[in-house]
């Protein structure tokens, strides 16, 4: 939904230039559309079979972002307590939320049944064994499936690469029959499931029908046990198009191969994140000063790695563009920020116009884990977040104020 008219720089009818007047700067900006189209496109594509799309909100947990998956009829993919909370206050229906996450706390365990979510991803025996005390107590059934890690390690960086041996994630691959004679055993546990998930950011089909061929053989011998799977929880990590020239599959492609791999009498669960609002939102900049320094050019913008961490953390790319077209020549430069670290930056070597003091840029593709894992580092207050749909523009994250840095704080 980003366009250029003339030499304005668009998200759907609005200028960027007019948001960055109106709202200032840094400001992540979002397209509704472009959530409501990429949400779509996973929709169209599970008509075949029945099941869920539930939205890993880890990626964005912004209350009127998770709102509109909740009116499209998304279910929730969530890794903690608090994204349960932020769940239903937006009007997730509970029997639609998934509690996945390798470390859950009696706490949230306890809140979790007292929702009434659908199902547990667990990710060890010890797990296991505390939510079948805790449901137990509170005379409920626990739905669970058992999050087994298929020993596929796809093409993507080593941090989110998530079900290769040895990762903290899942049941070993050679210990998911044992899980699930396990938890036959256990009286306040219902086995609904088998869940699987390899990483992020993938973008060959490959990965995923080999992660799923495995877990076809794990759910043929625990049904061989005598007992039945219903859900198959094919995780996330469809990945988007950050630089010119990646290929990405369509959902479409992606869950026809995966369907071919399982018995049609299975229901199914997806998890996209990214590949929902990764390229719906972005991060709008604005140029404080100019230097020259030891033969490099640097552009200091007010973005820093506390607002938008992927770059440093990943060595992510995001294109970055101005929001006015010019003509001028195009000089190589670090498009860097405010924040006393010399890992502070946006893009390396980037080829850019000369970009006067004050005018704007875009940091593209920052709507997944861009907001959501930002932080006050060197004390600077959270950015406003900004939905766009149609012509019209709407805040929907005040931007916070010095004084909200100490809100909490006893002094």
């Amino acid at each position: 939904m980003l366009k250029f008219r003339n030499d304005d720089l668009y998200i759907e009818n609005v200028k960027l230039s007019d948001i960055a007047k109106e709202y200032g700067t840094s400001t992540y900006v979002y397209s509704k559309q472009q959530i409501i189209s990429n949400f779509e496109n996973y929709k169209k594509a599970m008509v075949l079979r029945d099941g869920l799309i539930c939205f890993a909100c880890k990626t964005n947990s912004s209350g009127a972002i998770l709102k509109i998956l909740a009116g499209l009829g998304a279910g929730a993919d969530t890794t903690s307590g608090g994204e349960i909370y932020r769940c239903l206050k937006a009007g997730f229906n509970p029997s639609n939320i998934v509690y996945a996450g390798v470390g859950k706390t009696a706490e949230e365990i306890e809140y979790a049944l007292k929702s009434k979510i659908f199902m547990f991803n667990v990710e060890s025996f010890e797990e296991l064994d505390i939510i079948d005390k805790i449901a137990g107590k509170m005379k409920r059934k626990a739905n669970i499936a058992f999050r087994i890690n298929p020993y596929v390690n796809p093409d993507t960086h080593s941090y989110i690469a998530t079900g290769k041996k040895g990762t903290k994630f899942g049941i070993p691959y050679e210990d998911a029959v044992k899980a699930y004679l396990t938890a036959k055993k256990k009286k306040n546990i219902s086995v609904v499931g088998i869940h699987y998930h390899i990483g992020s950011q993938i973008l060959e089909v490959e990965p995923f029908v080999v992660a799923a061929k495995k877990i076809k053989k794990i759910v043929d011998e625990v049904e061989m046990n005598g007992m039945w799977i219903s859900y198959i929880d094919c995780g996330g990590g469809l990945g988007i198009k950050y630089e010119k020239g990646e290929k990405v599959p369509s959902p479409k492609c992606l869950i026809s191969e995966i369907f071919s791999v399982f018995d049609k009498d299975k229901k199914f669960i997806f998890e996209p994140g990214r590949s929902i609002i990764g390229n719906a939102g972005h991060l709008l900049a604005k140029v404080l000063y100019r230097k020259m320094s030891g033969g490099k050019s640097f552009l200091i913008t007010d973005v820093g790695m506390n607002d938008l961490i992927r770059p440093t953390l990943y060595d992510a790319y995001h294109e970055i563009v101005p929001v006015k077209k010019t003509r001028v020549k195009k000089v190589r430069s670090d498009v860097v920020g405010p924040i006393c670290e010399s890992g502070d930056f946006m893009g390396k070597d980037r080829m850019l116009p000369i970009v006067d003091q004050g005018e704007y840029l875009l940091v593209t593709c920052a709507g997944a884990y861009g907001a959501a894992m930002s932080s006050e580092y060197n004390s600077r207050p959270p950015l406003a977040e900004v939905l766009v749909d149609g012509k019209q523009t709407k805040l929907i994250r005040k931007r916070a104020s010095y004084k909200d840095l100490v809100f909490n704080e006893i002094l």
